[in-house]
């Protein structure tokens, strides 16, 4: 306790103030009764390819919206509620749903793939997708969640690969207080393998599950569990990273690059087709040049910021975290940052795989332990200890607003409410939706998302932007639409030439390694 607070006071109040952050929120979108839409990503949204703010990920029917990036957590907070207002107001009667877990899907092959127009771009990032589904499945990409991107000022490559494995070794803790996918629409699950219980006619769940999104059911791969990606550096890092993205792996050689047809199914063989193919709980980023591979980018000019994955959308929160919940990541990021990191080793990476397996499914659970150190402990003993080492970094971040902040001492409210719901679990998100899908809808995920959805499209109604921002939202979609069309005019090459050039493995590495070579 004493050394965080001697290191969070050591910290200039410039420095601490230079911390940025940054949202993605995904959204699936559907139709008035709570089904998937399977059109095409309205125009009125402007250009998936090219828009800053409004995007799709693996379907046409999958919103992205993507903040800029913002000093404070109330700010980003506004603008990703400016972004969605518009975007519900521009999307007709059509909704978006607010869980995580997908609303009712059709059949696989109907889920629609993300379309880029016609550029060299365009065409390989519906490719990939294309491999995406060819290699898990459309339903499992139709999951959502909330991605929070982080960063402050003079951090090396080596304290930021520090911070990630603790939030590797910390991870149970935002997944048991923000996880809000503790059941499942039944179509979700149909055809695999589960323990999941029926809560209703329509409805899958486990009791004491906090995310389904995060366990075995969800945004998971067995082909990349295999990877034992180290995060001891960023040499140690790119060399893990660089042999999923160029070894052939058998099970995806024999689906095949193209089709009898000649169309491309996926854009490789190797493990990982593009490096936003591995997931993980959070990931060292760097913005990328025009054309540049992410890896290069990281390799070339180090790391930039920290994009944490592991969030659920909260149904209850209308843009689907709330900015109290910003503001203790803020600090568990911190906490992350400036505590010792020792070394991670291959069962240490074996061990936290159990251990988000596990909360996943029964992180609420009474007495329930996980592994620390090769010891079984307590979840709520070990999250409790966390928490009190945290509150240091809370109090000296609330005294660079000082007391004439027109709200003082938030991020020690966010601390406060995150030990008060570790403590009285049925206030924890996961309970409080399973509550209501019991006490309120039947215990049906289906009608609880829809009725959560309809509440959300209403306010966006009942309170929309002004004539200014709604048109300089309109200005902003019609202008992707033009700089997308100027993407595809100043294409070049043929697609499979392009292809071919993105992907040479000569493309991963930095022109250091060049020169020395």
């Amino acid at each position: 306790m004493q050394d965080l607070t001697q290191a969070i006071n050591g910290w200039s109040d410039d420095r601490l103030a230079g911390m940025r952050r940054g949202v993605e929120k995904e959204s699936l979108r559907t139709r008035a009764d709570g089904h998937l839409v399977t059109t095409a990503h309205p125009k009125t949204l402007g250009s998936a390819l090219t828009h800053p703010h409004i995007t799709t990920d693996f379907s046409e029917s999958q919103v992205e919206l993507i903040t800029g990036v913002h000093p404070s957590a109330g700010a980003c907070a506004a603008e990703l509620e400016a972004v969605q207002t518009f975007t519900l107001n521009a999307i007709d009667d059509e909704l978006l749903w607010p869980s995580s877990m997908p609303c009712w899907l059709p059949g696989d092959d109907d889920i629609p793939l993300g379309q880029y127009g016609t550029s060299n771009v365009g065409l390989s990032k519906t490719v990939y997708r294309s491999g995406l589904g060819y290699r898990y499945g459309r339903r499992m990409q139709t999951i959502s969640g909330v991605h929070y991107n982080w960063s402050i000022p003079q951090v090396s490559d080596a304290d930021y690969f520090g911070l990630i494995r603790n939030f590797r070794r910390h991870a149970f803790l935002p997944m048991v207080l923000f996880g809000a996918s503790p059941a499942v629409c039944a179509c979700f699950a149909r055809g695999n393998q589960h323990s999941l219980q029926a809560l209703g006619e329509d409805t899958l769940y486990l009791p004491y599950a906090t995310s389904l999104r995060m366990g075995g059911l969800g945004y998971q791969s067995d082909a990349q569990s295999a990877l034992a990606v180290s995060y001891n550096s960023l040499e140690g890092y790119g060399r893990s990273l660089e042999a999923a993205l160029t070894v052939p792996y058998p099970r995806y050689e024999a689906i095949g690059v193209r089709a009898p047809d000649g169309s491309y199914r996926q854009l490789g063989t190797s493990l990982l087709q593009i490096e936003n193919e591995f997931y993980g709980t959070i990931r060292p980023k760097r913005t990328i040049h025009p054309g540049e591979r992410p890896l290069h980018a990281l390799r070339e000019r180090g790391v930039q910021y920290v994009e944490v994955r592991l969030m659920d959308l909260d149904p209850f929160e209308p843009i689907g975290i709330a900015t109290r919940t910003m503001r203790f990541l803020d600090v568990f990021l911190l906490h992350c940052l400036l505590s010792d990191s020792p070394p991670d080793s291959p069962q240490e990476i074996a061990a936290l795989v159990r251990n988000q397996g596990q909360v996943a499914e029964r992180g609420r659970q009474p007495g329930f332990c996980i592994e620390r150190n090769g010891q079984q402990v307590l979840l709520v003993d070990w999250a409790a200890r966390i928490l009190s080492e945290m509150r240091p970094i809370a109090e000296r971040l609330d005294a660079i607003q000082g007391p004439s902040s027109a709200e003082p001492g938030l991020h020690r409210a966010a601390l406060d409410h995150a030990i008060d719901t570790l403590h009285h679990p049925e206030k924890l998100p996961s309970a409080r939706v399973l509550a209501s899908m019991q006490n309120d809808f039947g215990g049906s995920f289906g009608r609880f998302g829809l009725a959560q959805a309809q509440r959300l499209k209403a306010s966006a109604a009942a309170a929309p932007l002004s004539a200014a921002q709604t048109a300089a939202m309109q200005a902003q979609a019609l202008q992707s639409l033009q700089d997308q069309a100027a993407v595809e005019a100043a294409d070049s090459l043929p697609f499979d030439q392009y292809l071919s050039q993105y992907l040479s493995p000569a493309r991963l590495t930095p022109r250091s390694a060049l020169r020395r070579a």
